[in-house]
């Protein structure tokens, strides 16, 4: 069995590179790609406690799709804001987007 150091070490550098890359770009292309990357992490996070913890208990799975569910409405409810934005303003750079007047 693989120790649960290994999972946890995973989803830790999974959420790290996520966490630079929502400070650290511009894109909103790229900033919603480190959400996604963070949400991972922690979906690791939850399936490994939940398997480590109690194996007959089944709520870090739930919480892990409930995890996944949201990042597909969170993505696609963005992606219109970044459509939207780059109709308007020929760029997809989140410091074009400093006011919500249009």
């Amino acid at each position: 069995m693989i120790p649960i150091e290994n999972f946890l070490v995973l989803s830790a550098i999974l959420f790290a590179i996520g966490f630079y890359g929502v400070l650290a770009r511009r894109n909103a292309i790229l900033i919603l790609m480190a959400v996604e990357l963070m949400l991972a992490g922690v979906s690791i996070n939850f399936i490994a406690f939940a398997t480590y913890l109690d194996a007959d208990a089944f709520s870090g799975l739930v919480f892990a799709l409930f995890v996944i569910a949201v990042a597909a409405a969170e993505v696609g409810l963005a992606l219109g804001v970044v459509l939207r934005l780059f109709r308007e303003r020929r760029t997809a750079n989140v410091d074009e987007a400093d006011s919500l007047k249009w």
